[in-house]
């Protein structure tokens, strides 16, 4: 047991998603002041998004951390316009957050070959500088991977995550009987027969506390930002991390894990929510599933079990509710079938809100035409009077 939970760890160390970098952008080129020759600006530092990236391949590519455009060029009687420093960029995965050193966002990449200027070149030497070029931009940046997938998987650490995306898509994630088997996040993708590809991420198991970044915390927290839609995966049989630690019920361990994700971010409490009911092949687990359904439908009158803080604000309405056994394959189908309703459904309630948002600024720019007053020097004809 000892010796796989080190080896979990030196796989976890493998896994990098924050990064911090330095960049400086080019110095301009030196102006010819005699024949008012203009020097070439410094080049600029891009971060630039790429397939197959990660930030461990950027850390050992570039072991030092550092990132400097080249200057440019100086002014001479052959080239009178100094030609530009050469732009560096910086390759990163898709999904990551660029901050600066104050955590302010300077930007995102969502898709492949998205782009962000991180430094700026100086100047070149001209006229407005007494020909004399400026220096290149300095910068500490933050890289911050959060995934971006169609579906995050919610859930204890043994509640059967990285059991269920084994059997939904082609993902091999480490399985074992030991909490925080996922160290790392997961991603597999569900097929379905006319081709359609989900995105699902089995992300680190949360624990009580995940908000003040305990257990794994803010490692988990902060990748579920970007999926579309949340699934909750529960042991029907409830979760108790250790002797110490107190016993949850399945119905308890739903609104813990809802508590979480207000008190981390209260946003990821709107996104579209299901729920995989887990382990039903055991037995009694039917008997629990029943009471399990009656709390969830009637919510507030089970609230009396939690202590005050701990209840949330807003208790999930999970759209589908799906017993489930990862182990046998029960419900597994059904469990695919309503993730594609919901994304698809989702879809349509999105497509339908940005047309009826269109159709209003349409609206909007027609009656501030149309109430604009005439311009002085336009011709009026004179009036008719019809009699």
């Amino acid at each position: 047991m000892v010796r796989s939970s080190c080896l979990l760890l030196r796989k976890y160390g493998n896994f990098i998603d924050n990064l911090r970098l330095f960049t400086r952008g080019g110095s301009g080129g030196m102006g010819y002041p005699r024949l008012g020759g203009e020097g070439g600006k410094g080049g600029d530092v891009w971060v630039v998004a790429q397939n197959k990236m990660t930030l461990k391949q950027l850390k050992d590519r570039y072991p030092q951390k550092r990132f400097v455009a080249g200057e440019g060029a100086n002014s001479r009687v052959s080239a009178l316009k100094g030609c530009k420093g050469k732009d560096c960029e910086i390759p990163v995965p898709v999904g990551i957050s660029v901050t600066d050193e104050n955590g302010k966002i300077i930007g995102e990449l969502n898709k492949e070959k998205d782009r962000i200027l991180v430094a700026e070149g100086g100047l070149g030497g001209k006229l407005l500088t007494n020909f004399l070029p400026l220096k290149g931009q300095k910068r500490v940046i933050h890289l911050d991977l959060k995934l971006i997938a169609d579906i995050g998987l919610v859930g204890f650490p043994n509640a059967g995550k990285s059991s269920l995306l084994s059997k939904i898509s082609h993902a091999k994630p480490t399985i074992a009987d030991y909490a925080f088997t996922t160290l790392k996040p997961e991603l597999g993708k569900i097929v379905y027969n006319d081709f359609k590809q989900v995105s699902v991420a089995d992300l680190p198991g949360l624990v009580e506390g995940a908000h003040r970044n305990k257990g794994m915390g803010h490692k988990f927290l902060k990748h579920i930002e970007r999926t579309r839609q949340l699934l909750f995966v529960v042991d029907i049989f409830g979760f108790q991390l250790s002797s110490q630690t107190q016993y949850r019920s399945a119905f308890e361990t739903i609104i813990l894990l809802t508590k979480e994700l207000e008190l981390y971010k209260e946003e990821l409490q709107t996104k579209p929510a299901l729920l995989a009911v887990n382990k039903m092949d055991l037995p009694d687990a039917q008997d629990k599933f029943h009471v399990l359904m009656s709390q969830l439908q009637n919510p507030k009158d089970f609230l009396y079990l939690f202590e005050k803080n701990m209840i949330p604000e807003r208790t999930v309405e999970f759209q589908h509710i799906i017993p489930i056994s990862a182990v046998t394959g029960e419900g597994i189908d059904e469990l695919k079938n309503c993730v594609r309703k919901s994304l698809d459904e989702n879809a349509n309630q999105e497509n339908d809100a940005h047309h009826k948002k269109q159709l209003l600024n349409l609206r909007i720019s027609n009656t501030v035409s149309y109430s604009e007053p005439p311009s002085k020097n336009a011709l009026t004809s004179p009036r008719m009077d019809v009699t």
